[in-house]
């Protein structure tokens, strides 16, 4: 018997089999991924990268008026260069407004994320009862819109009709004005922290609840205390979720329009350039200044930009020194 020569292959009755053919998939299956995307670039194109490029290129240019400014051609929009942008940085209303809003930040995200935190570790205690409905209220002020709840709040201040000042007019306190000087500050901030504690306070509680029961056993075991848990095993297990929060909390704080421009008509004490945003509203519609409002929102914008990236570099070259050790 002769045995079959090398390199060919037999099956069941000495019949070769036939190499296998090497297919391709056809250029629409490859192609398709592609194809989904084209919506969301589209949308991203233009309702994102479009107006973006649009507002730098005015911020690029101003408006030259000859004469009186009347008649055709005496108002004619031309390159301005950098002149825009030195005037926005000198711009002392402009300056006031980012330290009013550093102000404002130094109150709303510390106690924000501190009640936020609170209120997860709470949650996720094993005594806690009725943890739905409590989770629920504690998020539901986040569902109200930023102007409603500024409405809401703004009324409860008013001492005409506020029922907090009837209180305290009955019982002989002092009624505080909180839409005047500096109690004006907490004002805002109390509008700030009631609304956004409670997105907070989900994230990190998401973030509690993928912990390992094991983890907790083994404490227990070990003798720990719920304090001791929370302090040295649930927190730090959860400080991803804490400087998301914190990112998230800093880029809302820098953009701070809605509170201080719905209280606005209720107070003299907020001007139409009480913050940064407000400023750049003003000048863009208030003034007809679109050029230096495009300049002034471009700065805005960077600024938030390299906090954000110095913050997220920061703790991430953290989180790699503690991995390390």
């Amino acid at each position: 018997m002769t045995s079959p020569a090398r390199g060919k292959a037999y099956g069941a009755g000495g019949a070769p089999y036939a190499r296998p053919s090497r297919t391709f998939a056809p250029r629409r299956t490859r192609s398709a991924p592609f194809l989904f995307l084209v919506p969301a670039t589209v949308l991203f194109l233009l309702f994102f990268a479009l107006p973006i490029g649009y507002a730098v290129w005015l911020s690029f240019r101003k408006v030259r008026v000859s004469g009186l400014g009347l008649g055709a051609g005496a108002r004619t929009e031309v390159w301005a260069g950098p002149e825009n942008y030195t005037d926005a940085l000198f711009d002392s209303e402009l300056l006031d407004g980012a330290l009013r809003v550093l102000g404002y930040g130094c109150i709303v995200v510390p106690v924000m994320l501190g009640l936020a935190l609170v209120f997860a570790l709470m949650l996720d205690s094993e005594r806690v009862r009725l943890a739905p409905f409590t989770r629920l209220a504690i998020f539901l002020p986040y569902a109200v819109p930023g102007v409603i709840a500024a409405l809401l709040w703004g009324f409860l201040y008013l001492p005409d009709v506020s029922p907090f000042h009837f209180v305290l007019d009955r019982f002989g306190l002092p009624q505080p004005d909180l839409l005047d000087g500096g109690p004006l500050f907490l004002a805002l901030s109390n509008i700030a922290v009631w609304g956004g504690t409670g997105f907070n306070m989900i994230v990190i509680y998401t973030a509690l609840r993928a912990v390992p029961a094991e983890v907790y056993e083994a404490a227990k075991l070990d003798g720990a205390t719920p304090l001791q848990i929370a302090l040295r095993i649930k927190i730090p297990m959860v400080a991803p979720s804490l400087v998301l929060t914190f990112f998230f909390s800093v880029i809302a704080t820098l953009q701070v329009f809605n509170e201080p421009t719905t209280l606005k008509p209720l107070t003299n004490s907020v001007s139409t350039t009480w913050s940064p945003l407000m400023k750049v509203y003003q000048d863009a519609f208030g003034n007809g200044d679109i050029h230096s409002a495009a300049a002034q929102a471009a700065l805005i914008a960077l600024a938030t930009l390299v906090l954000s990236f110095g913050f997220l570099r920061a703790a991430n070259r953290r989180n790699k020194q503690e991995a390390a050790r």
